[in-house]
C-alpha cells in the first residue's frame, strides 16, 4: 500500500483503513461503524515515536497494539470489531497521551476481539511482594546446601562434594525471576563458560558450574576450595543485598516464559552440563520457578488471560515427563534420552511457551499518560 496522506480516511473493500496519527490527532479520521474483520493501516504523521492502541474508551482496555511506530512509518493493526465503543490512543514519546474521538460500531458480530485492562504498576504491586516472599522464603535452604557443599568440598570427599551440588544448584535455579534483581552477583554465581575467552580455564569462570566442572573432570579438591569458597560467599552477598533491591514490575510477566525459553536452550540441548549429567533435574527446577512465577502473577491474570488454565495444564504436563527420568534421586543425562523421550519433553516445553508467551504482554506495566 503506498503512503497515506497527511489528513483523511479511507475505507477499502477489502475491510482495510486508513488513517493518520501524530502529536495532534490519534485516528480522528475515523468514524466507520462497521464491525468485523478490520485492518486498520496506521500511518504516523508526526515528528515522535508513537505507541498506538484501540482501547474502550470507557475503561481503557486494550483492543489492540502497535509499538514504537516510527514517524513516517505505517503498519497494519489486524482486529476483529464486535459492537461497541472504541476509540484510538496515542502515545508519543516525550509528551501526553491522546485519545482520538469515539466510535460506536453498531453493524457487526455481536462480540469481537476480547479487550484487556492495561496493568499499571500499582495493580503489579501485590504480585512483586508475593515473588519476593517466596525468594526470600527459599533463601534458608540456599545458604543452608552451598554450605554443605562448601564444606563437603573442603574436607576432601569427593562424593559427598558431588552429592552436594545439585541439591545446592537447584535451591539456586528455582528463584529463576528474579536473576534480573541479582545483577552482577547472578553471572558470578551461575555463569556458563561459554564466551569467556579461556573457556572452562578462564578466571572468570565462577560458581556453580565451576565446582561442577572440578567435581565430574578429576579436578583436586584443593584447587576447588576458593571456586566453592566464592560461590558460598556470593551467595550470602546475594541474600543480604536482595532485601534493597528493587525487583523491576515487568520482570515477572517477562519472567514467565524467559525461564522456559532459557531451560530449552541450555538444559534440553546439554549446553549447561559440566559433568554433572543433571540438566532435567535442572529444568524441572526452572518448572518450579515458573510457577512460582504464574502463582504471583495469578491474580492480574485471572481477568486478562483466558489460556491461564492451559498454561498450567501444559506446565504439569512438562514436569510429569521430567520426573519420569528420576529414579532413586539419579537423572538421565539428557545425550541418554531416547530420540522419543527427547521430541516428547521438547514438545512439552514448546507448547509451555506458547501457553506462556502472551503473558508478558498481557501483565506488562503500561504507561498511562
Amino acid at each position: 500500500m503506498a503512503l497515506l496522506a497527511m489528513a483523511g480516511c479511507t475505507r477499502h473493500d477489502s475491510g482495510e483503513v486508513a488513517l493518520t496519527v501524530s502529536r495532534s490527532g490519534c485516528g480522528t479520521e475515523w468514524h466507520d461503524p462497521h464491525g468485523g474483520e478490520r485492518t486498520f493501516q496506521v500511518h504516523n504523521v508526526g515528528i515522535n515515536t508513537t505507541e498506538v492502541e484501540l482501547v474502550d474508551p470507557a475503561n481503557g482496555a486494550v483492543y489492540a497494539e502497535l509499538e514504537n511506530l516510527g514517524p513516517g512509518s505505517t503498519r497494519p493493526m489486524q482486529v476483529t470489531l464486535g459492537r461497541g465503543r472504541y476509540a484510538f490512543r496515542c502515545l508519543p514519546e516525550d509528551t501526553d497521551a491522546i485519545t482520538g474521538p469515539t466510535v460506536t460500531v453498531t453493524d457487526g458480530p455481536k462480540r469481537g476481539a476480547p479487550a484487556v485492562v492495561p496493568v499499571d504498576e500499582q495493580v503489579l504491586r501485590g504480585s512483586v511482594t508475593t515473588y519476593r516472599s517466596y525468594v526470600q522464603h527459599a533463601f534458608p535452604a540456599l545458604r543452608r546446601d552451598v554450605a554443605r557443599l562448601d564444606s563437603a568440598v573442603r574436607s576432601g570427599d569427593r562424593a559427598a562434594a558431588r552429592r552436594a551440588w545439585l541439591p545446592a544448584h537447584l535451591d539456586y535455579e528455582r528463584l529463576g525471576a528474579a536473576y534480573g534483581t541479582f545483577g552482577d552477583l547472578a553471572d558470578a554465581i551461575d555463569r556458563l563458560p561459554a564466551g569467556l575467552p579461556k573457556g572452562v580455564h578462564d578466571p572468570g569462570f565462577t560458581g556453580f558450574h565451576r565446582v561442577e566442572y572440578g567435581l565430574w573432570h578429576g579436578e583436586s579438591l584443593r584447587t576447588l576450595r576458593a571456586p566453592a569458597g566464592a560461590l558460598d560467599s556470593d551467595v550470602a552477598k546475594l541474600v543480604e543485598k536482595f532485601g534493597t533491591e528493587r525487583v523491576d514490575p515487568n520482570d515477572l510477566p517477562l519472567r514467565a516464559h524467559e525461564i522456559l525459553e532459557m531451560t530449552l536452550q541450555f538444559e534440553l540441548t546439554g549446553e549447561a552440563d559440566q559433568g554433572s549429567g543433571t540438566t532435567l533435574a535442572t529444568a524441572r527446577a526452572n518448572v518450579d520457578g515458573t510457577d512460582a512465577v504464574l502463582d504471583a502473577l495469578r491474580p492480574v491474570l485471572k481477568s486478562r488471560y483466558r489460556g491461564l488454565s492451559g498454561a498450567d495444564a501444559a506446565l504439569r504436563r512438562l514436569r510429569t515427563l521430567l520426573d519420569a527420568q528420576q529414579r532413586h534421586g539419579d537423572w538421565t543425562p539428557v545425550d541418554e534420552l531416547s530420540a522419543a523421550q527427547r521430541r516428547a519433553i521438547d514438545g512439552a516445553t514448546g507448547a509451555a511457551l506458547e501457553r506462556l508467551a502472551p503473558i508478558a504482554a498481557l501483565a506488562q506495566v503500561r504507561r498511562a499518560g
